[in-house]
């Protein structure tokens, strides 16, 4: 019988104590990794699709196959290992890191997670808008309106709006159907723990449940909703001039924001 090859855990690269390839990227004491291997495919495997780095399958940081259930998820993922340079940057990867956090993590507190995903429903960005400038209230109104309008008639959820940052208290109603309409999006099977990792990065990052829910449904594209999330900080951008280290910081946002989509998107079984 052959030998199986011995898999790479995704973190090989970093002190076993620490388990966190991201860590790693973000010390500046730490020098990246070199890239060991020539070649990073996806291939099929039992329930999905595997990633190979020359043939040898990589694995998560707890040391559980990095598998995906459906081939064009696994060949995003694929491309990350592949497109690095001489060095390996974990910075570079959030797909990879995305798919880590929900097969080490999230699939132990799906429970948790789903609550927390509908606690900030209960604040909503869409929720709370500006009274003045005229300007900035209607660039809220022309992004936002239409996911109101989503969660109303397609999860039916009623969210009420206030005027300000004063809290308005969410009728139970409304985030009762929130709850329904997350627990129906995740659903059962090995892509569930996938969907809600990636609704609940697209949650924090742009502050809206309803924003996220209605990009993991395809109401809305990974770009629009980033847009409709940064209406305050465009505004504020064209009304005082544009820092050169917020749009940086927003852009490796959006990489995460749009990583999570990608595996929103792809989580279902071919």
């Amino acid at each position: 019988m052959s030998k199986q090859p011995t898999g790479l855990e995704a973190d090989f690269f970093v002190p076993p104590e620490e388990r966190d390839p991201v860590k790693a990227a973000r010390d500046p004491a730490r020098p990246l990794p070199k890239r060991f291997y020539k070649e990073a495919v996806a291939a099929p495997v039992e329930g999905g699709y595997g990633i190979f780095l020359d043939g040898r399958p990589v694995n998560t940081p707890a040391r559980r196959p990095l598998a995906a259930p459906a081939q064009p998820l696994a060949d995003a993922i694929a491309a990350e290992w592949a497109n690095q340079g001489e060095t390996i940057n974990p910075a570079t990867m959030p797909i990879t890191k995305l798919m880590n956090a929900a097969l080490d993590g999230v699939a132990a507190q799906m429970a948790e997670v789903e609550a927390d995903v509908v606690k900030y429903a209960a604040s909503d960005l869409i929720c709370y808008r500006a009274g003045a400038p005229e300007s900035l209230a209607a660039a809220q109104s022309s992004a936002w309106d239409p996911l109101v309008a989503f969660a109303r008639e397609k999860l039916g959820a009623k969210l009420a709006l206030a005027e300000g940052v004063m809290f308005i208290e969410q009728p139970q109603e409304a985030l009762d159907a929130f709850a329904r309409a997350v627990r129906d999006y995740v659903g059962e099977g090995p892509g569930a723990p996938l969907r809600l990792a990636a609704l609940h990065v697209m949650t924090t990052l742009s502050s809206s449940a309803v924003l996220a829910l209605a990009t993991a449904r395809h109401e809305i594209d990974a770009g629009k909703a980033w847009e409709a999330a940064n209406v305050d900080e465009d505004w504020q951008m064209r009304a005082w001039g544009e820092d050169a280290e917020a749009i940086a910081r927003r852009s490796a946002r959006f990489q995460e924001f749009e990583a999570a989509a990608t595996v929103a998107r792809h989580s279902a079984p071919d």
